[in-house]
């Protein structure tokens, strides 16, 4: 059995200065309650790795406007102008990531390689100061794996093994998160006492905690 827990202790578990994963498409399959928590526990300087940085108003945005994050490792900001202001302002360093490397870099951390050649990026500014070679004479670019203290991740349906099933395109992200952290927070649709194995597509093994997003 895992840990069911409320949203309040699970986001009290990060510490100012983490790095946390957080998943969803921008507000597809995002963890908006965990989101919310850690907004109202006000945890700054974080690393924070996410595909986009959502809208100003919702789940991650909320998270730099309110300026908790000190470092942003990411693959999109165009819906959060405010992203784009603090990066221009340099009060906020931010690492642009094309969308595929970010999920074979946090996917290589999560299945214990060395890191991932890919010829994205070869001959712009993502090739600055990293490795490359040529492999039959085409060049690639060595991504180093990426992992996180923490993930935040969503589900919509868990059981009390921290199994995780999802609808539709919700699982995004949360999917390849839940492998490279120390620590995984699962907000959950619905919890139950068993989901049928051929609807898992988080195994529990991965799963630390697990949050109702409707807590009772």
């Amino acid at each position: 059995m895992k840990n069911i827990i409320s949203a309040k202790d699970a986001i009290s578990l990060i510490d100012n200065g983490s790095s946390v994963m957080i998943g969803g498409f921008l507000s597809c399959g995002a963890p908006d309650k965990l989101i919310d928590e850690l907004v109202h526990q006000n945890i700054k300087d974080l690393t924070m790795i996410s595909n986009d940085t959502s809208y100003p108003d919702a789940d991650k945005g909320k998270l730099i406007v309110n300026k908790q994050v000190k470092k942003l490792i990411t693959s999109h900001i165009g819906t959060n102008p405010e992203t784009g202001k603090q990066m221009n302002s340099g009060e906020l360093e931010v690492e642009l990531v094309p969308m595929g490397t970010l999920i074979e870099k946090i996917r290589a951390k999560g299945t214990g390689l060395g890191g991932v050649l890919t010829p994205t990026g070869v001959g712009t500014v993502i090739e600055e100061g990293k490795e490359t070679m040529e492999i039959d004479d085409k060049k690639y670019i060595f991504e180093k794996p990426l992992g996180a203290d923490f993930a935040l991740i969503y589900g919509t349906k868990v059981d009390k093994f921290g199994n995780v099933a999802f609808f539709g395109t919700t699982r995004n992200l949360n999917t390849i998160m839940a492998t490279a952290a120390k620590t995984v927070i699962v907000q959950a649709d619905e919890i139950v006492d068993c989901i049928d194995p051929n609807e898992v597509v988080i195994p529990g093994l991965f799963v630390d905690y697990i949050v109702a997003r409707e807590e009772k």
